[in-house]
């Protein structure tokens, strides 16, 4: 009997992490339909999870009938220690390369097969590009995804190999290749890019380190692709991810 108490309960929480989760940088506003589709849920149910969700100010309605999520869920958010104690040891290093260089300025993790991008610093001289706070992006096309796939675990490299993704005509996606390109990557300490996430930019990116020595995240540029100073840039974000690094090491608890 208290078993079968349990369950709905177990249901009900599936239904609500399906629809919270069908929401992603490229599903941020959708209609009701959709979320029942990408959530893999009736349209009954979807229908009242997603009212639930509203009342609770998780999810917003627009005029249009669509939802995206909610201020009260994002500010939840902000509170993973990636967003604080990450974000709190690298913006001030980040505010200091944006300002030598007035170009965009990324900090990415991994998560899964994907960059996920945890800051972002830009202006209006920056180029516009497709990354943002909270975007995943695939980590073979990107600078910060470079890195990160370079010093990601064996079975992550073999599955991003097996599937690359083919974003712009000069993303590699030749298996071989970008072995040698990650190989690459671990040898001079640095990645880079030209067009392969988006035409018109390329991108250096370095390696930040913990306190254990393994890579916490990535720090990296992207510019418009006419400008032939890229390698200059590298010394300027090694010289932040070793602040950032430093910091990191100082806090026990950081990520």
């Amino acid at each position: 009997m208290a078993g079968g108490s349990r369950e709905p309960g177990r249901t009900a929480t599936a239904g609500v992490l399906g629809v919270l989760c069908a929401f992603d940088s490229e599903h941020s506003r959708m209609g009701l339909s959709e979320i029942a589709r990408r959530a893999a849920l009736p349209l009954t149910t979807t229908h009242r999870l997603v009212g639930a969700l509203v009342a609770a100010e998780l999810l917003i309605r627009g005029a249009d009938s669509t939802y995206e999520v909610g201020r009260r869920l994002w500010r939840i958010g902000l509170l993973a220690p990636v967003q604080t104690r990450l974000r709190d040891a690298a913006t001030p290093y980040m505010q200091d390369v944006y300002a030598a260089t007035h170009d965009n300025v990324h900090l990415a993790i991994r998560d899964g097969s994907a960059a996920l991008y945890v800051e972002r610093i830009s202006g209006e001289r920056s180029v516009p590009i497709l990354s943002g706070a909270g975007r995943r992006l695939p980590l073979h096309a990107t600078g910060v995804g470079k890195i990160l796939l370079a010093y990601a675990p064996q079975e992550i490299v073999e599955e991003v190999l097996r599937s690359p993704e083919r974003v712009t005509k000069h993303t590699i996606v030749d298996a071989r290749r970008l072995h040698r390109e990650i190989q690459a990557v671990r040898e001079r300490g640095f990645a880079r890019t030209a067009e392969e996430m988006t035409v018109g930019t390329c991108s250096v990116a370095v390696p930040v380190f913990q306190g254990d020595g393994d890579v916490a995240a990535a720090l990296g540029i992207v510019v418009t692709s006419v400008r032939r100073d890229l390698m200059r840039l590298v010394p300027v974000l090694q010289v932040a991810a070793r602040g950032i690094s430093r910091r990191l090491a100082a806090d026990p608890v950081a990520p």
